[in-house]
């Protein structure tokens, strides 16, 4: 739900952007992981109490730019804004690009952006998974979402940051984002098994269904 996800890969799992679930209305989390990933100190994302290391150790929490190898997973951090008048409404936003298994992932977070600079886009080229916010209000929107995505390329497009059921917020429902994408018909799924070797070959829209 909301910019949180669990990526789970051969030797290490990573969560981006925990929320705290008082705070948005959405179920509680119950998440462990290797690496917890915050793009910026807001409660619907910087919930890091909610995930709990696997083993004996807490997990390894990245909120900055930087570049990051744990576990075997790259990660890059890369300043971007929380609005588009350059963070002066909302501040900074981090975004990440990881390499986990040799699968590429960016996650955008809250991007207010309605343009990529073309620094972030030779970082980050060769995208194979984008997280991309949709709902508007405090990210960009359907309308500015499908110009990012074609800076980026990527091969798998995950929308978040929309109107689920329970969220406080009011953002833009996912619909508004499909139609203007032109994938009305695309049906959510629990859960999404990717590997290098089985990327398609022309973009896909994969909906993730909420933590219930």
């Amino acid at each position: 739900g909301q910019s949180c996800f669990k990526v789970k890969g051969k030797g290490a799992t990573l969560v981006f952007d925990p929320y705290d679930s008082s705070f948005t209305g959405l179920s509680p989390l119950k998440l462990e992981a290797n690496i917890v990933c915050v793009t910026h100190p807001h409660q619907d994302h910087n919930q890091i109490s909610s995930v709990k290391g696997i083993g004996d150790s807490d997990p390894f929490v990245i909120s900055g730019p930087g570049e990051y190898e744990i576990s075997g997973v790259n990660v890059v951090g890369l300043d971007s804004f929380h609005d588009d008048k350059q963070g002066v409404e909302r501040g900074k936003n981090i975004i990440y690009q990881v390499i986990l298994d040799e699968v590429n992932i960016v996650h955008l977070g809250d991007l207010g952006q309605k343009k990529l600079t073309q620094e972030q886009i030779e970082i980050l080229t060769e995208c194979d998974i984008l997280l991309i916010p949709v709902g508007g209000t405090f990210t960009i929107d359907s309308k500015d979402a499908p110009d990012i995505i074609s800076q980026i390329e990527p091969k798998i497009i995950i929308p978040m940051h929309y109107k689920v059921p329970g969220l406080k917020f009011d953002l833009a429902p996912l619909s508004e984002f499909l139609k203007a994408m032109g994938k009305e018909s695309a049906e959510p799924v629990p859960k999404l098994s990717v590997s290098a070797d089985r990327l398609p070959e022309e973009p896909e829209i994969v909906i993730l269904e909420p933590q219930k």
